[in-house]
């Protein structure tokens, strides 16, 4: 099994999930179940490496994504591990997002 990580980026993008879905519903303990549960889904990213996910070569050549309930995990595999790199709002001009980072 690769090893899990989150980039910055990522965290920092899960951290504002968080307090979106906070300020949105008022009540923080439905922001961390929330959260919980994409967590879990890049969990599963790290279970079955190379069988999740679709290939985005028009954000980034090793980049892949993979929906969850209006959020798109964004992801690459290695040798090794398994980068989450961004997790973002679906609604986000996503490719637009990209060429600004």
């Amino acid at each position: 099994m690769r090893r899990l990580v989150y980039l910055t980026s990522a965290r920092n993008d899960l951290a504002d999930v968080l307090r979106r879905i906070a300020a949105e519903s008022g009540d923080l303990a439905v922001a961390q179940a929330f959260v919980e549960k994409l967590v879990a889904r890049c969990d599963n990213l790290a279970d079955l490496p190379g069988t999740l996910g679709t290939h985005r070569p028009e954000l980034r050549s090793d980049i892949r994504s993979l929906p969850h309930q209006g959020y798109v995990i964004f992801f690459r595999y290695g040798e090794e591990r398994v980068e989450i790199v961004n997790v973002l709002n679906g609604r986000l001009d996503i490719e637009r997002y990209f060429e600004g980072h």
